[in-house]
């Protein structure tokens, strides 16, 4: 199966590179499933449900959140309605948070894709479940080969050493493990010992001739000065669609093939061969 991760859509730029490039990509790379990761969509802060039908619209199968999900109100309702944006699985359950953070897509073909979302704990504003028992929880309801022929994980956190934990906890039980939020492709792609795809970050879909996707003036003057300054504000020139390609054995669901994507804007572009 060929599967594509899209990190952290980051307003307009995002959106336009989304909808610029997916189509295309979908198409030239022949992919199965396609997850996007919207929670910065609208403005930099969440998503709308007319953003998430442009994501659905250009070959988006799935969107996931973070600790942006409940931005934009409307997002609170709309998920309820919608089975394909997922939000963070582990919010407590006294919280009454609405949607869901895992869920089983079955393709056209009969082949069944889970994904999953979970938010980290460390240097997070909000402090969450514990991400790592819920992991279990769901792997073990949706086990790898069995229940599903692919498995993803989108871990949202601020702390690398938490990804990387994710991704070695969650090794030879998910397809691919990727860490969003950080909006900084990192460049250790690699196959884990058991055989799951792993990034730290997949970086975000914006303009990186920014801070992580907002205008640079507005954070610059901020570190300068140690002054509120502004309000935080979406960078607005070209973007960049940035995300992971992995491939994996249509017999034990795991990845043979792992490789960045990134296309538009500043960085150097990559796509990978189909």
């Amino acid at each position: 199966m060929r599967l594509a991760y899209f990190g952290d859509v980051v307003g307009k730029p995002g959106r336009a590179a989304v909808v610029d490039y997916l189509p295309g990509l979908r198409r030239d790379l022949k992919l199965d499933f396609v997850v996007v990761n919207g929670e910065n969509a609208a403005g930099g802060f969440g998503l709308t449900e007319s953003i998430a039908n442009d994501f659905f619209n250009a070959g988006a199968d799935c969107l996931t959140l973070g600790d942006h999900a409940w931005d934009q109100r409307e997002a609170l309702t709309f998920i309820e309605r919608e089975p394909r944006l997922l939000r963070p699985a582990n919010y407590p359950v006294a919280a009454g948070a609405p949607g869901k953070g895992a869920h089983v897509f079955v393709l056209d073909d009969g082949r069944r894709v889970g994904v999953a979302q979970l938010q980290g704990n460390v240097f997070m504003k909000q402090q969450l479940e514990n991400a790592f028992q819920h992991a279990d929880r769901i792997l073990d309801d949706m086990p790898l080969g069995l229940a599903v022929d692919a498995m993803i994980v989108d871990m949202h956190c601020e702390a690398t050493s938490e990804k990387m934990a994710m991704g070695h906890h969650c090794d030879g039980r998910a397809s691919l493990v990727v860490g969003s939020h950080t909006h900084v492709p990192t460049a250790d792609l690699m196959i884990l010992e058991a055989g799951t795809g792993y990034q730290t970050d997949a970086g975000m879909c914006g303009d990186y001739d920014s801070v992580i996707g907002m205008r640079k003036e507005n954070s610059v003057q901020r570190f300068a000065t140690q002054l509120p300054g502004e309000r935080y504000a979406p960078a607005l020139g070209e973007g960049t669609l940035c995300g992971v390609y992995v491939e994996t054995d249509d017999r034990t669901g795991l990845a043979k093939r792992i490789e960045p994507i990134r296309i538009g804007g500043r960085l150097a572009e990559h796509i990978p061969a189909a």
